[in-house]
Protein backbone atom coordinates (compact mmCIF):
# COMPACT_ATOMS: atom_id res chain seq x y z
CA UNK A 1 0.00 0.00 0.00
CA UNK A 2 1.17 3.47 -0.72
CA UNK A 3 1.85 6.22 1.77
CA UNK A 4 -1.28 8.08 0.62
CA UNK A 5 -3.48 5.07 1.48
CA UNK A 6 -1.89 4.69 4.90
CA UNK A 7 -2.55 8.33 5.81
CA UNK A 8 -6.12 8.67 4.55
CA UNK A 9 -7.70 5.21 4.88
CA UNK A 10 -8.19 2.83 7.78
CA UNK A 11 -9.68 -0.11 5.86
CA UNK A 12 -6.37 -1.13 4.26
CA UNK A 13 -5.15 -2.39 7.63
CA UNK A 14 -1.74 -0.75 7.99
CA UNK A 15 -2.43 2.77 9.22
CA UNK A 16 0.04 5.15 10.86
CA UNK A 17 -1.25 4.28 14.33
CA UNK A 18 -0.80 0.58 13.57
CA UNK A 19 2.71 1.22 12.29
CA UNK A 20 3.65 3.18 15.46
CA UNK A 21 2.10 0.54 17.77
CA UNK A 22 3.99 -2.21 15.93
CA UNK A 23 7.27 -0.30 16.17
CA UNK A 24 6.89 0.33 19.91
CA UNK A 25 5.29 -2.90 21.12
CA UNK A 26 5.73 -5.51 18.41
CA UNK A 27 8.34 -8.19 17.76
CA UNK A 28 8.50 -9.71 14.28
CA UNK A 29 7.91 -13.46 14.53
CA UNK A 30 7.98 -14.34 10.85
CA UNK A 31 6.78 -13.83 7.32
CA UNK A 32 4.70 -16.17 5.16
CA UNK A 33 5.08 -16.96 1.45
CA UNK A 34 2.73 -14.13 0.47
CA UNK A 35 4.78 -11.49 2.32
CA UNK A 36 2.43 -11.03 5.30
CA UNK A 37 4.34 -10.21 8.52
CA UNK A 38 3.35 -11.68 11.89
CA UNK A 39 4.03 -9.96 15.21
CA UNK A 40 3.67 -10.62 18.92
CA UNK A 41 3.41 -8.16 21.79
CA UNK A 42 6.68 -7.55 23.66
CA UNK A 43 5.37 -5.77 26.79
CA UNK A 44 2.38 -6.77 28.90
CA UNK A 45 -0.42 -9.12 27.99
CA UNK A 46 -3.63 -8.85 26.00
CA UNK A 47 -7.19 -9.51 27.17
CA UNK A 48 -6.68 -13.29 27.06
CA UNK A 49 -3.81 -13.13 29.54
CA UNK A 50 -1.19 -13.85 26.88
CA UNK A 51 0.72 -11.50 24.56
CA UNK A 52 -1.33 -10.29 21.59
CA UNK A 53 -0.58 -11.56 18.09
CA UNK A 54 -1.32 -9.70 14.89
CA UNK A 55 -0.55 -9.68 11.20
CA UNK A 56 0.25 -6.87 8.79
CA UNK A 57 -0.97 -7.89 5.37
CA UNK A 58 1.06 -7.14 2.29
CA UNK A 59 -1.94 -6.57 0.00
CA UNK A 60 -4.80 -5.09 2.00
CA UNK A 61 -6.50 -6.51 5.08
CA UNK A 62 -8.29 -9.75 4.24
CA UNK A 63 -8.33 -12.44 6.92
CA UNK A 64 -8.63 -15.26 4.38
CA UNK A 65 -5.07 -14.44 3.24
CA UNK A 66 -3.64 -16.10 6.35
CA UNK A 67 -2.35 -19.54 5.28
CA UNK A 68 -3.14 -22.65 7.38
CA UNK A 69 0.32 -22.90 8.94
CA UNK A 70 -0.06 -19.42 10.46
CA UNK A 71 -3.77 -19.68 11.25
CA UNK A 72 -3.23 -21.98 14.24
CA UNK A 73 -0.60 -19.67 15.71
CA UNK A 74 -2.72 -16.53 15.19
CA UNK A 75 -5.68 -18.10 17.03
CA UNK A 76 -3.60 -19.46 19.94
CA UNK A 77 -4.25 -23.06 18.88
CA UNK A 78 -0.51 -23.73 18.81
CA UNK A 79 2.19 -21.90 20.77
CA UNK A 80 5.07 -22.43 18.35
CA UNK A 81 5.02 -20.32 15.16
CA UNK A 82 5.82 -22.09 11.87
CA UNK A 83 9.19 -20.28 11.70
CA UNK A 84 10.42 -22.11 14.82
CA UNK A 85 9.49 -25.60 13.66
CA UNK A 86 9.42 -27.50 10.40
CA UNK A 87 5.81 -27.25 9.32
CA UNK A 88 4.61 -29.99 6.99
CA UNK A 89 1.01 -29.82 5.79
CA UNK A 90 -1.22 -32.83 6.38
CA UNK A 91 -2.15 -34.90 3.31
CA UNK A 92 -5.78 -33.77 3.56
CA UNK A 93 -4.93 -30.05 3.57
CA UNK A 94 -5.61 -28.16 0.38
CA UNK A 95 -3.45 -25.29 -0.86
CA UNK A 96 -4.46 -21.86 0.38
CA UNK A 97 -7.12 -20.13 -1.71
CA UNK A 98 -8.26 -16.60 -0.79
CA UNK A 99 -11.90 -15.70 -0.26
CA UNK A 100 -13.45 -15.33 -3.71
CA UNK A 101 -16.78 -13.82 -2.62
CA UNK A 102 -17.75 -10.93 -4.87
CA UNK A 103 -15.53 -12.08 -7.74
CA UNK A 104 -16.40 -14.06 -10.90
CA UNK A 105 -14.68 -17.08 -9.29
CA UNK A 106 -17.12 -17.12 -6.33
CA UNK A 107 -18.91 -20.38 -5.50
CA UNK A 108 -22.39 -20.51 -6.97
CA UNK A 109 -24.30 -23.72 -6.17
CA UNK A 110 -26.81 -25.30 -8.51
CA UNK A 111 -30.12 -23.49 -8.24
CA UNK A 112 -28.55 -20.13 -7.43
CA UNK A 113 -29.87 -17.22 -9.45
CA UNK A 114 -26.26 -16.32 -10.27
CA UNK A 115 -25.31 -19.80 -11.49
CA UNK A 116 -25.52 -20.70 -15.13
CA UNK A 117 -28.16 -23.18 -16.24
CA UNK A 118 -31.71 -23.65 -15.07
CA UNK A 119 -33.04 -24.28 -11.63
CA UNK A 120 -34.28 -27.83 -11.02
CA UNK A 121 -38.03 -28.28 -10.64
CA UNK A 122 -39.57 -28.77 -7.22
CA UNK A 123 -40.07 -32.41 -6.21
CA UNK A 124 -43.59 -32.02 -4.86
CA UNK A 125 -42.72 -32.45 -1.20
CA UNK A 126 -43.02 -28.74 -0.52
CA UNK A 127 -46.25 -27.50 1.05
CA UNK A 128 -46.57 -23.74 1.41
CA UNK A 129 -47.88 -22.34 4.69
CA UNK A 130 -51.29 -20.80 4.42
CA UNK A 131 -52.69 -18.70 7.27
CA UNK A 132 -56.01 -19.93 8.68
Amino acid sequence: MGIFSEIFSWWGGNTWSNRIYTALRGRLVGTDDEGNRYYTQTKGVGPLGVPRRWVIFKNGAEASQIPPEWHGWMHYTVDTPPTEEKYTPRPWQKPHVPNMTGTPAAYRPAGSILASGTRPRATGDYKPWRPQ
